[in-house]
């Protein structure tokens, strides 16, 4: 067990990834290994493969990685560009930012359209780009968890579904938290990792691809590519394996997770990460850390408050870890200081959130922050729960 100097409280990973893994996926990823192509583990890929679909809002396949998010994202862009190729990359964060920087890293011809961090990209901005240049690929981030901003797909797949551009979003932070559609909306390619919403461990990435997608992906003259190859993940969907070793481990716990979603509901699944994420924020915001960026488009999976000076937010981190055994985030960006970032996604709890406010009071107390009343986070909090 990971513990601090404050080893008289629990160890409490509230971090917007990786995730606290609930006991029932932990035990599961202890499941002793089994043969990676044989038919137990062929079971539990099929299985995967239609629990998780509708999480991605699909139809379609969904390819298996053994990568990180990052890994994934770059799985997204071999697969479809070609050196040279023109993107359009809708940049509002640290994770757009590096949508850009691996699209470059191939080889692309990136345009960005920066929104202000902690605003969602502006569709009517989109549209205007795009009607005075052709790009091989639109891509964006649907949640960015170093601001809080939910970008809206719907709005920007609209504008592309008559078009040959393909639609890519980085999802990491926002499937299985909050709804996607991806077949509605006209997207080409989702990402998303195990490590946060879905509630494994880091190291397990997905993919899933469309039809206008694929005919692009099975072309010869894309980027080199080997072990991101989509056309061998795509060649073995159907027979339930994967191009190569799969992380056995993380698939049962995968397995487990999708589980104890699909038991739980979908829309009760996103209705509760909507409600629990509204109270933090208004428990914040109580405290004097208003939240950072455009409430209109706040996320469901972290809360971004801004930090006032002369408080820093790495004061607080450094508080809350050293002294009540709670891990939550700043920023290693330029808001770093700035906004203190908690996750508010997987199977957390009403307990959680209060939790949290109360042990941030007592460290904002600590650090000579006037909080307005004793408690008022937390009333704050149990107010928006009712």
């Amino acid at each position: 067990m990971t513990s601090s100097p404050a080893n008289a409280y629990p160890y409490r990973l509230r971090l917007p990834g990786p995730i606290a893994i609930p006991e029932r996926i932990r035990q599961a990823t202890a499941r002793p290994i089994v043969n990676h192509r044989g038919p137990e583990m062929r079971a539990v890929l099929g299985e995967i493969q239609q629990l998780i679909r509708p999480l991605f809002g699909t139809n379609g396949p969904v390819l298996t990685f053994g990568t990180s998010g990052t890994g994934v994202m770059e799985a997204s862009l071999v697969n479809v560009l070609a050196p040279g190729e023109k993107v359009l990359a809708l940049a509002h964060g640290q994770f757009g930012d590096r949508y850009v920087q691996i699209a470059r890293a191939l080889g692309a011809e990136v345009d960005v359209i920066e929104s202000e961090w902690g605003w969602a990209p502006d569709p009517a901005i989109v549209a205007d780009r795009l009607a005075k240049a052709d790009y091989r690929a639109v891509i964006t981030v649907h949640n960015e968890s170093s601001t809080g901003a939910v970008t809206d797909l719907a709005a920007i797949g609209a504008l592309l579904r008559q078009r040959d551009t393909l639609f890519l979003v980085d999802s990491i932070s926002g499937l299985g938290g909050m709804e996607l559609r991806q077949d509605a909306w006209g997207i080409d390619i989702v990402v998303t990792g195990s490590q946060k919403a879905l509630m494994c461990p880091p190291g397990l990435a997905f993919a899933s691809v469309s039809d206008k997608a694929r005919a692009v992906i099975m072309r010869e003259d894309r980027c080199p590519r080997f072990y991101l190859d989509m056309r061998k993940a795509l060649a073995g969907v159907d027979t339930n394996e994967t191009a190569f070793t799969c992380p056995v481990s993380l698939l049962f716990g995968m397995q487990e997770a999708l589980r104890i979603i699909h038991d739980e509901g979908l829309p009760q699944v996103f209705a509760r990460h909507e409600r629990l994420s509204r109270a933090l924020r208004a428990g914040c915001v109580a405290l004097g850390l208003p939240a950072f960026g455009d409430p209109a488009c706040a996320s469901r999976t972290v809360v971004v408050a801004s930090v006032p000076e002369p408080l820093t937010a790495g004061a607080i981190v450094k508080h809350m870890y050293e002294t009540y055994n709670t891990v939550v985030a700043g920023a290693r960006n330029k808001l770093n200081g700035r906004v203190l970032r908690i996750g508010t996604m997987g199977q957390i709890s009403e307990a959680d959130i209060l939790s949290d406010l109360y042990y941030l009071e007592l460290s904002l107390r600590a650090l000579g922050h006037p909080v307005p009343s004793q408690g008022c986070g937390v009333a704050a909090a149990i107010a928006a729960l009712a």
